[in-house]
């Protein structure tokens, strides 16, 4: 006799909860957790594929479409009713054009509401692995289609293993789908293998050639440290060098921020556990504080490194004093609206942007913000500072980014009218500023969108020089070389493309349809590594020294 199939409603909880997370609505999860006491539940910890109750409910889907049309062993009727969640189905009763010709099922559309810091994509076809995350998930005022279709022949589930069982922990056995990695010597491609569940953050170490930390969605923070040298054997398995694995025991602390100061001495870190820590490049606690009352979504140092800014859920933005370790005031400029992103400006001066719509910008020595820019229609999910921070871009749920001109913001007069940048059919994930304007042109950013696409854009003029439609699924990261020659995007579908400001010059495919969602590539003289975090509770190292279109262009 089969084991019973068992729906408990904690499980049922967890699985809504984990919806929440995934599509932005942190208040109602928030809720969900308090009302449902899931802290206290067994499956609290256990690792819930991103999409997984739209999975379930799109399989529930397609057997009540069997269970209404098959009779006997003869399908009975050819319909071309849809089926849905809520509206009851009413048979077409068109004939036959053969009795074993089943219909195709119809994907299932959710219209959903997702926001800012945490990133979901739809369930793939094949598998069922979608991120529940940060910054960590998202999708604010957009459709999100979700392909219903399993794969044709899944594989029969144990039933002593739970629905909610953790993924396996050997390396080897991550891997469904071998990573496809051409047009490049061996070893471009390297994976670090230590962490136990989805890696949401990473950075390079700026001062120190080859170090790396990645954190994970269990509150794990990996330090790396990558060998260099043309006698290296790519072959050879890296090892973290250090490990920080007892930061907190809250039951959700997923790890939303990573971020170093210029001289690469100490990196904060920001969490779901609403507590900002700070460690060395030794791995060493030097300062955390829980001033926070809700998850940080970002963390950041001022130029010098005197200062770090951090945005959270709690509808405030903090600013801390890096050298005596206390925090120096906390903001409440966007009311009840959470705090998404914060950016500095100068060493005195920084942005926040926010659920409110707005950016407001900040003095140190203020009492309230110095200017207010408005005019987005969504959330605000990133802000950024161009190089030499005159002008400051932003991102939204609304489909367009804008180039502010910030060059008198410590003037009492109103800042220039942005340079609105639209073109994206869904919200935007994130922006970026090309690092490299060659004398007499504009200055360029690119932009990541929920549309799957990336675009490049002329900050004066404000037209799009070149969309880059080559993913199949929602765009999650994107930042430029450090030379700005090249534009590296990452996404759902689990592609790396590496682009020139005109055509596609190289992608990597993970080997599964799971997000990258994380990029940074920094230049050590001449050294140059690309860091990736991946969905697959590991991290890619890509030398782009070993790509032949790179080398090429």
């Amino acid at each position: 006799m089969p084991a019973p199939l068992l729906i408990t409603a904690d499980q049922v909880n967890c699985l809504i909860n984990a919806y929440f997370l995934d599509s932005g609505f942190q208040h109602s999860a928030f809720a969900l957790r308090m009302e449902g006491r899931l802290d206290q539940s067994p499956h609290t910890k256990k690792h819930i594929p991103r999409g997984e109750l739209i999975e379930l409910l799109s399989k529930a889907l397609l057997y009540s479409e069997v269970e209404a049309h098959w009779k006997g062993d003869e399908l009975a009727t050819n319909c071309s009713a849809p089926f849905s969640l809520l509206d009851p189905h009413a048979c077409s009763l068109q004939p036959l054009s053969s009795t074993n010709d089943v219909r195709e099922p119809s994907a299932a559309k959710v219209n959903g509401d997702t926001a800012g810091k945490r990133k979901a994509t739809t369930p793939s076809e094949d598998i069922r692995v979608e991120k529940r995350a940060r910054k960590e998930q998202d999708e604010k005022d957009a459709q999100m289609d979700v392909e219903g279709t399993p794969a044709p022949k899944p594989k029969p589930k144990d039933p002593k293993s739970d629905a909610l069982q953790v993924l396996p922990e050997p390396p080897t056995k991550r891997f469904r789908h071998k990573p496809s990695v051409v047009g490049a010597r061996p070893g471009a491609v390297r994976f670090l293998q230590a962490h136990k569940t989805e890696v949401f953050v990473v950075a390079w170490n700026p001062s120190a050639k080859g170090q790396l930390v990645s954190g994970s969605r269990d509150a794990v923070v990996n330090y790396w440290s990558l060998p260099n040298g043309a006698n290296t054997d790519p072959t050879v398995s890296i090892q973290p060098t250090l490990t920080l694995s007892n930061l907190t025991s809250a039951s959700q602390a997923d790890l939303t921020a990573l971020n170093w100061n210029h001289d690469g001495s100490l990196v904060a870190v920001g969490s779901y556990d609403s507590i900002l820590r700070i460690c060395t490049a030794n791995g060493e606690m030097y300062f955390n504080d829980s001033h926070h009352k809700g998850p940080i979504f970002a963390a950041k140092f001022s130029p010098s490194g005197q200062w770090i800014a951090t945005a959270s859920l709690d509808c405030t933005s903090c600013v801390w004093d890096v050298k005596h370790k206390r925090i120096h005031r906390q903001y409440r400029n966007h009311g009840d609206a959470c705090c998404l992103d914060v950016e500095w400006l100068d060493d005195s001066t920084f942005a926040s942007c926010g659920a409110d719509k707005v950016v407001h910008i900040v003095s140190l020595t203020a009492t309230g913000p110095l200017h207010t820019l408005g005019g987005h229609a969504g959330e605000i999910n990133s802000i950024k500072c161009n190089p030499s921070r005159t002008r400051l871009a932003s991102c939204a749920d609304d489909g367009t980014a804008r180039i502010w001109n910030i060059d008198s913001i410590h003037s009492e007069k109103a800042l220039p009218a942005p340079v609105v940048l639209s073109g994206h059919q869904q919200c935007l994930t994130s922006i970026e500023w090309c690092p490299v304007t060659e004398p007499g042109e504009h200055e360029l950013v690119a932009t990541a969108s929920f549309d799957a696409t990336a675009r490049l854009w002329d900050t004066v003029t404000g037209d799009c020089i070149k969309a880059f439609a080559d993913h199949t699924k929602h765009v999650y990261a994107l930042t430029f070389s450090p030379d700005g020659r090249h534009l590296v995007t990452g996404g759902g579908d689990g592609s790396l493309i590496i682009y020139d400001s005109k055509e596609k010059k190289w992608s990597w495919y993970t080997g599964e349809k799971s997000g990258i969602f994380e990029i940074d590539w920094q230049s050590w003289g001449n050294t140059s590594l690309i860091a990736l975090a991946l969905e697959r509770q590991m991290v890619a190292i890509v030398d782009p020294s070993k790509v032949f279109a790179l080398q090429s262009s």
